[in-house]
C-alpha cells in the first residue's frame, strides 16, 4: 500500500483495535499459551480483530436474540492464533451465546411435549417451583404433592400411577400439570396435553380420516406423559369413549402414568361416562372407563383463588 491519506488511517484503525480491552485480553491469553505475539503480524488480520471487538461490544449491550446485531444471530466471534515457523495464522469461529444456548435447550424442551388445544403460554411460561408456591399458599398442599412426584420420577424412572388434580375454577390446575411436563422434558421424557373439550370434538371430525385419527391415538397410547385437561367438560359419544377415549387409557393403564385435571371429584365422574345422548344410561360402561382411572391415580385437590382473569397460573 503506498504511502498517504489512506496507509494514515489503516495504522490509525490497527492502533485503535489493539488498544481495545477485548484485544488485549485476547493477545494476553496467546502469551500465556506460550505464543510469540508480533502486532505487525496481526495487520493481515485486522478484519477478524475488528469482528472480534464488534461482536463482544455488541454482546456487550445486548437487545435480545430476536435483535441481536451480530452477523451470525445468537453467536459471537473467538478467535484462535496458531503460529508455524514463525508465521501468525489467526482463524475465526463463531460461538453461541448463553441466550442461544437456552434457547436451543427449551426448543429441544418444547419438541418433547405434544399440545392439543392447550395455549402455549401454559407450556412455556417457566415458572419455578417457588413461584408456583408463593402465588398461591391455599394451594401449597397440591404443589408439594406434585413436586414429590417429580423428583420421584427424576430419581426412579417413569411411574405406572399418575394424578388426578382437580378443584374449582381457575386455581392453576392446568399449569401445575403443564409445569411438571416441562420439568421432567428436562430429563428426556416426552409428554402430551390434550384438552378434553375440544379434543373430543376433534376427534369426531377424524372418522373421515382414519389414518390422522391412527397416529393420534398411537401417539397418546405411547408418550411417556399423558394429560387430559379438563376432563368432564366434554360431550362424549359412545364410540369417542369407548373406542377412543377408552382404547388409549386401556393401553397405558399400569404401563405408563395418565393425568387428569377436573373440576369434579373422581368419584363424579361415574355419571357422567355412564351417560350420552345416543345411547342413555349405560352404567357398566361408565364403571368400565373408571376402572381404568381410579386404580392407577393419586387424587391431588387443588384450592385457592381464581386466576383466569390475572397473568399468574
Amino acid at each position: 500500500m503506498p504511502n498517504g491519506d489512506l496507509l494514515a488511517r489503516a495504522e490509525q484503525k490497527f492502533a485503535q483495535l489493539l488498544a481495545q480491552p477485548v484485544v488485549k485480553d485476547w493477545l494476553a491469553e496467546q502469551s500465556q499459551k506460550g505464543l510469540t505475539v508480533d502486532e505487525q503480524m496481526l495487520k493481515p488480520h485486522m478484519n477478524k480483530l475488528y469482528q472480534l471487538v464488534r461482536d463482544r461490544s455488541n454482546c456487550a449491550n445486548c437487545p435480545g436474540l430476536q435483535k441481536c446485531p451480530n452477523d451470525y444471530a445468537g453467536h459471537y466471534t473467538q478467535l484462535e492464533m496458531n503460529e508455524t515457523d514463525g508465521a501468525v495464522d489467526v482463524s475465526e469461529r463463531k460461538l453461541a451465546c448463553d441466550k442461544q444456548t437456552a434457547q436451543v435447550q427449551e426448543q429441544k424442551l418444547s419438541a418433547r411435549i405434544r399440545s392439543f388445544h392447550i395455549a402455549e403460554r401454559a407450556l412455556n411460561e417457566g415458572y419455578s417451583a417457588g413461584d408456583i408456591l408463593a402465588l398461591d399458599m391455599e394451594r401449597a398442599k397440591a404443589v408439594q404433592q406434585l413436586m414429590r412426584y417429580i423428583l420421584q420420577t427424576k430419581e426412579h424412572g417413569l411411574q405406572a400411577r399418575g394424578l388426578y388434580v382437580y378443584g374449582p375454577f381457575g386455581t392453576g390446575k392446568t399449569f401445575l400439570l403443564c409445569y411438571m411436563l416441562h420439568e421432567l422434558a428436562k430429563s428426556g421424557y416426552s409428554g402430551a396435553i390434550v384438552y378434553m373439550p375440544d379434543f373430543v370434538e376433534d376427534v369426531k371430525s377424524m372418522i373421515q380420516e382414519p389414518q390422522r385419527l391412527k397416529e393420534t391415538v398411537e401417539l397418546l397410547k405411547s408418550t411417556d406423559l399423558l394429560v387430559f385437561d379438563d376432563l368432564g367438560a366434554e360431550n362424549l359419544s359412545p364410540w369417542v369413549r369407548d373406542h377412543v377415549f377408552g382404547a388409549i387409557l386401556n393401553e397405558r393403564m399400569g404401563r405408563k402414568p395418565t393425568f387428569f385435571t377436573s373440576n369434579f371429584e373422581l368419584d363424579s365422574l361415574l355419571s357422567h361416562f355412564s351417560f350420552t345422548n345416543r345411547e342413555g344410561d349405560e352404567e357398566h360402561k361408565g364403571q368400565r372407563l373408571m376402572e381404568r382411572i381410579k386404580p392407577f391415580v393419586d387424587t391431588v385437590y387443588v384450592g385457592g383463588s381464581n386466576k383466569r382473569n390475572s397473568r399468574v397460573l
